[in-house]
């Protein structure tokens, strides 16, 4: 290991940051490692920087958990502006057309933006971190290049509808993993027969977490002492980000052997993910059970 990499806390848990607009989430997540002054870090359901709210910031040995979190329903408030399409599906590309919306009413609006509810097919924009041949598809997009992307089954699972005046509609959505609400808005839009692009996004809500449990990156600054007490005060344990995971706890021997990864006969459990804790309910990680063993996934070991 390097010198440089060998710096830092050996500190686990997860910070909710309420990221701001313009700031990338990869810079968001380099200035949290550096406050909390981690070994290790990493972040979950990447915002745009367009984007503002919920960022979950894995430290150290949560970054292993990164995964299952993005598995989890999100919340968004959008703004979309009507009668203008974009290159990027929001305020930051170029106006590739222009259409008139004066001639929609609000109850018109209403009715095309509700019918996107359920389970649909949204194609993915071209930028966006998808990746085709391990090149992410927004570096593609920046060279001209387009590529035919195949509609991919999401769930919207609530809309309300927030008012619709002077061409922006604003809505609360509530959505499976792998929606993207920049392409939402575009499809209302096209829907409408006027194009529509986003003007503003904010993540509202992440699995059971709403965005007053989260906290922004200046009030963060001003927790900063020598310590680090006030500051490690904000990391949640990993375990109570995944509360859709059903627990189990085994005992020492059985803890042993699943360190090692060996798999170990259990009781009464359904073929599911699961969270591991042993004898002194201490978080091992997360295992699979199945046909009445449990495996070990991703240990914290």
């Amino acid at each position: 290991m390097s010198k440089r990499n060998a710096k830092g806390r050996d500190i686990n848990g997860i910070v909710l940051l309420d990221k701001d607009t313009g700031l990338s989430s990869n810079a968001a997540l380099q200035k949290v490692k550096r406050l909390f002054f981690a070994k290790k870090a990493g972040h979950t359901g990447a915002l745009d920087p367009l984007a503002s709210g919920i960022l979950p910031i894995c430290l150290g040995q949560a970054t292993k958990v990164a995964g299952f979190l993005l598995d989890d329903n999100k919340r968004y408030f959008v703004r979309g502006q009507l009668g203008q399409t974009t290159d990027t599906l929001d305020c930051e590309g170029e106006v590739t057309e222009t259409t008139n919306f004066k001639q929609l009413s609000k109850a018109q609006v209403m009715e095309v933006a509700l019918s996107f509810q359920g389970d649909i097919e949204q194609v993915p924009p071209m930028y966006s971190a998808l990746k085709k041949d391990g090149q992410p598809l927004y570096k593609l997009a920046r060279q001209g290049i387009e590529i035919e992307r195949k509609a991919r089954p999401i769930t919207i699972h609530n809309i309300d509808f927030l008012g619709y005046e002077n061409g922006v509609i604003s809505l609360e959505v509530s959505c499976s993993k792998g929606t993207y609400i920049r392409s939402l808005i575009a499809d209302i839009g096209e829907k409408l027969g006027c194009g529509a692009h986003v003007i503003e996004l904010r993540r509202t809500g992440f699995a059971h977490i709403n965005i007053s449990q989260a906290i922004k990156l200046c009030d963060l600054e001003t927790l900063i002492s020598d310590n680090f007490a006030q500051l490690d005060a904000h990391i949640f344990p990993s375990e109570a980000m995944l509360p859709n995971i059903h627990s189990v706890n085994i005992s020492k021997q059985q803890s042993i052997d699943i360190r090692y990864g060996r798999k170990i006969k259990i009781e009464n459990q359904a073929d599911n993910l699961v969270k591991i804790f042993d004898e002194s309910l201490l978080f091992l990680g997360i295992g699979q059970v199945k046909d009445g063993y449990l495996q070990p996934k991703r240990l914290f070991i």
